[in-house]
């Protein structure tokens, strides 16, 4: 069988630290897959943004906090393709240029960059397409329009023959307007060429805006107000909108498909979400010291090297001297509250004996959205209590490059969401492949990927889906994660070095035999693009007995609940 053509389109691909296109995971995964696209030769293109000013430089200003920057970006490796397209947002006519990166560029497939920052277009066309995630609402539907509408536009000016469009996540859901313009409103002709993946259950991550500002931001390619409301409802929900206008969309693993399903089960005419678990790409994360059939002591040896390097840049950036014989835990990802940074830190106490008798190092780092004002306090509390903490640190700008040395340099990876909020968290796949153990809150990929005690520990307790106030949970979940280091991992790291190896040989195994994104990309083609075998369920059918209900905000954040 022929495989189809596909367009890949995501708002943001991490391909390169020297290209500021991405904030954080979404574009991690999105790099890894057009870079394991290109590896394997698959036939696939990327469609993403050529943003000007990046998401944002995060930097430590002279009060000790951390200070949003933008500086502008330039390229002279990309190349121009000549093609300029327009679109209609906002009554405005805006001139969309598309450069490209080639195969040899990075190792990806081709990936085209669209931009506004041309001249012809005024200064508030001009600005689509400075920063990454615009938190002025006008500005970011007008992104999303530019991404889909101009996406689809760029593609067949450039002539690619697309057979399928993929939507990574609802920004891109203005392609599939395109598409319905195109075929003169046969929703049917656009399910066939549209797949969708749904990254979290999480409200923020599932954007609703009201129709009419999405139908004056040209949102919906010309469809009508009312074509709109029957698919996305008159307050517009991005995903429920994209489950109705693709053929067949999917969770980011196994755990946050059955979650996906019920949340989404009350949507008509939705199509069936399967799970494809994410992964991440080895030849790019994983450092050739942890490759191949290591010895114990080599395991062992390298690590020590590469906790070396990461103290280096610790040292410099931070003002303190980590130890290489020291257990080094790290929490590294996007600061939002529910990922709970904070959770290791909960009993002072406690925290500090392990920290003063040198037993631990801690090392954080991340970046909140520049409006996320309580992301920002919560990094700041954590910068300003680690000048008085003994081995602890902060580090800003969490771009690839600090990610790939943190992963190589720390022992420990720790994650902790609020179980079931994190559908992946694809971080600990990366640090897995370089020997760092995770821990981790039992939630997303860990539920399928980290067994307890043979290549690390899973936060686990009686009654772990009870009801609960939030508050107990945390202390809870604080509790056990505090037994598992102080009762597992440190006397195995200090008293048993050979059964240390032992877990980090297990992680490097597990990481290259599932949650490579090789595998993933190829799930990808057989079970979405063009699968094999229609299997899926019915969208109304019980997949296991769990009940997502409405619940009390929690710190800004509306979460829905698993029973």
């Amino acid at each position: 069988m022929t495989l189809p053509n596909v367009a890949y389109f995501s708002m943001e691909i991490a391909m390169d630290q020297s290209l500021s296109t991405y904030s954080g995971g979404l574009g991690f995964l999105a790099g890894s897959h057009m870079l394991s696209a290109g590896y394997l030769q698959m036939p696939m293109v990327g469609v993403t943004m050529l943003w000007s000013y990046g998401y944002y430089d995060q930097r430590i200003d002279h009060s000790g906090n951390v200070e949003v920057a933008y500086i502008r970006k330039y390229y002279d490796y990309l190349t121009d393709t000549g093609i300029v397209v327009d679109v209609d947002t906002f009554g405005e006519k805006v001139k969309v240029k598309a450069y490209r990166v080639e195969p040899e560029l990075f190792g990806t497939c081709p990936v085209y960059l669209l931009t506004t920052d041309i001249e012809g277009n005024s200064d508030w066309a001009k600005s689509i397409s400075h920063k990454l995630y615009d938190g002025n609402e006008k500005i970011r539907i007008a992104q999303e329009t530019v991404l889909g509408v101009a996406g689809v536009r760029v593609l067949q000016a450039a002539g690619y023959k697309f057979d399928v469009v993929h939507m990574n996540e609802g920004h891109a859901l203005p392609a599939a307007f395109e598409l319905l313009r195109q075929y003169n409103g046969n929703l049917e002709e656009v399910k066939k060429r549209t797949v969708f993946t749904t990254h979290t259950p999480v409200a923020a991550g599932n954007e609703v805006h009201w129709v009419d500002t999405l139908l004056e931001g040209g949102f919906f390619a010309g469809a009508t107000r009312e074509t709109a409301i029957q698919l996305g409802g008159e307050n517009f929900s991005l995903t429920v909108a994209a489950l109705r206008m693709s053929r067949i969309a999917n969770a980011v693993s196994q755990l946050h498909g059955l979650v996906a399903n019920k949340m989404w089960e009350w949507v008509d005419g939705r199509c069936p979400i399967r799970a494809i678990t994410n992964a991440v790409n080895l030849h790019y994360w994983q450092d050739p010291r942890m490759h191949g059939d290591k010895s114990f002591d080599e395991l062992l040896a390298a690590k020590r090297e590469m906790k070396q390097e990461l103290f280096k840049y610790v040292a410099n950036v931070a003002g303190k001297r980590f130890d290489p014989d020291v257990l080094t835990i790290t929490w590294a990802r996007r600061f939002a509250d529910y990922k709970r940074a904070w959770l290791i830190l909960m009993d002072k106490d406690r925290i500090n004996k392990l920290l003063d008798e040198n037993k631990i190092q801690i090392i954080f780092a991340g970046k909140f959205h520049p409006d996320d004002v309580m992301g920002k306090e919560m990094f700041n509390k954590l910068l300003n209590r680690s000048h008085t903490l003994k081995n602890v640190v902060v580090l800003p700008g969490y771009e690839l490059q600090l990610s790939g040395m943190l992963k190589r340099g720390t022992d420990v990876w720790l994650n902790t969401p609020l179980r079931p909020f994190e559908a992946s968290g694809t971080s600990g796949m990366s640090a897995n492949a370089n020997g760092a153990i995770h821990l981790s809150i039992y939630d997303g990929w860990a539920v399928e990927g980290t067994f307890n005690g043979i290549n690390g520990y899973t936060v686990e307790y009686p009654g772990l889906d009870d009801e609960m106030p939030w508050e107990e949970r945390h202390w809870k979940d604080h509790e056990c994660l505090m037994d598992i280091i102080e009762n597992q991992i440190i006397p195995t790291y200090y008293n048993n070095k050979q059964e240390w190896a032992r877990l980090m040989r297990q992680a490097i195994r597990t990481s290259e035999a599932y949650f490579n994104s090789d595998r993933m990309v190829i799930e990808y083609y057989n079970r979405l693009y063009a699968p094999i075998a229609h299997d899926d369920v019915s969208a109304g059918e019980k997949r296991k007995e769990m009940n997502i209900t409405e619940t009390p905000t929690f710190d800004a954040w509306t979460y829905s609940n698993i029973k």
